[in-house]
């Protein structure tokens, strides 16, 4: 095969893109790091593209574009060229050690269409980040954090007809990690895929926010310390789907609100992670938004929760977030202000006393898929705590969303967090 760094439109008879620039030859060619300018694509003929579902009818993770990114490593030679070809299954050897032992990672991150048609990426730095820890964790090869981004925009622009142009909806792109040794055994893997794959999706909330119910499981376990939980394997979900299913036949649940330890501190809902927004104890004037905090590795490392952590400290700091760089954000009012971030492990009767005491405001999980997914009432030892904002998002809810959506479709002008993608 060929490498190339750029292609034409004009098909050759055999059906493939006419190449304009032949950069150099990488049959069974490995390299140290993951090199984007050497990215080889075999594109599909037109003819052969799907054809994307109306908007409306997107399921998440149901439909996926034309086209993958891949690139393989193995221990003695370094990683192979990238490569953009069909989407497509893998071939993987039934011993492979992702199959038996749960060696496997992923991340999940999106790409917006602003309304000149730029294609936008949200903080990809940190998912980057964030998935190269992850690698690390399993024992899989260093990432090329840049390299592996730079083959990503590649593949949007290549698949970029398949980003919606309307407001909410986006394309979901899932980098992917897995360990393809073909041999038994726990250790360390000598081979490895990464993959990214897309999947055009729709608003979390088609028909407004749904406020959800949820279960503070205080006997099933999500993570713990010094374990896996703060970062994105695979081996966090799966234990979680029966739990989920049972006790949301049982309690009427939506989602496990997971607990730890004996004092029952809240962790995670779900997989995102969690805010709790509530009156000082010691001045009514005062409110404390609350989260867990990452300092025992059991809570992930959410982009949306560093989103929301970093707006609201602005706020607190007297400034409308990213005053100081010189863009429009959130004007500073009465619902930005006396609002003190707290990373640390709040319990259930915390909870429990501060619905009591009227001093529970709004509560709301935070993630990729939803940014904010607003709760309406938690189920604990037999008891439902009503959150006041009931069947609607508390205002500062609505607030944090539609402060990160203006980011993410670039209507906050010259934002760092969005990343507009050149052709």
């Amino acid at each position: 095969m060929i490498g190339v760094k750029h292609f034409s439109r004009k098909l050759t008879s055999n059906n493939i893109f006419k190449l304009q620039v032949v950069c150099y030859s990488h049959e069974h060619k490995y390299i140290e790091n993951i090199d984007a300018s050497r990215t080889e694509y075999r594109i599909i003929d037109p003819s052969a593209r799907k054809v994307c579902p109306p908007l409306e009818t997107l399921q998440f993770g149901r439909t996926f574009t034309d086209h993958m990114m891949s690139v393989d490593w193995n221990r003695r030679s370094g990683w192979t060229t990238p490569l953009i070809a069909e989407h497509t299954n893998l071939s993987l050897s039934p011993a492979a050690l992702s199959l038996h032992y749960g060696v496997q990672c992923y991340e999940g991150m999106k790409a917006y269409k602003d309304v000149e048609g730029r294609i936008r990426l949200y903080r990809p730095d940190l998912n980057m980040k964030r998935f190269s820890r992850s690698m690390e964790r399993l024992a899989l090869p260093d990432l090329d954090k840049e390299g592996l981004l730079e083959c990503i925009k590649q593949l949007l622009l290549v698949d970029k007809d398949w980003i919606p142009e309307r407001d909410g909806y986006s394309l979901y792109i899932r980098p992917t990690a897995i360990a393809t040794s073909p041999y038994l055994g726990v250790q360390a893997p000598a081979h490895a895929k990464v993959f990214v794959i897309l999947s055009p999706v729709g608003p979390y909330y088609k028909t407004g926010f749904a406020p959800v119910k949820l279960y503070a499981d205080h006997e099933n376990v999500r993570a713990w310390p010094g374990g896996v939980g703060n970062v994105k394997v695979g081996g966090n979900y799966g234990p979680t789907i029966t739990v989920s299913r049972d006790m949301g036949i049982k309690h009427g649940s939506h989602q496990i609100l997971w607990l730890f330890g004996e004092n029952h501190e809240i962790t995670e809902v779900g997989a995102m992670n969690i805010c709790f927004l509530m009156k000082s104890k010691t001045n009514p004037n005062e409110r404390e938004l609350v989260t867990a905090p990452l300092t025992r590795g059991d809570i992930l490392s959410g982009v949306t929760r560093d989103s929301i952590l970093s707006i609201v400290r602005g706020w607190g700091s007297g400034k409308s977030h990213g005053e100081e760089e010189g863009y429009v954000s959130t004007p500073l009012d009465e619902l930005t202000q006396g609002i003190t971030v707290s990373e640390r492990f709040l319990t259930m009767q915390e909870v429990v006393e501060a619905s009591k005491e009227g001093r529970l405001l709004e509560v709301f999980g935070c993630g990729t898929a939803a940014i904010v997914s607003p709760v309406k009432s938690i189920v604990y030892k037999g008891s439902e705590i009503e959150v006041p904002t009931g069947d609607s998002a508390g205002a500062l809810t609505k607030l944090l969303w539609q402060s990160i959506i203006d980011i993410q479709y670039g209507r906050i002008k010259h934002h760092p967090w969005s990343v507009v993608l050149s052709d």
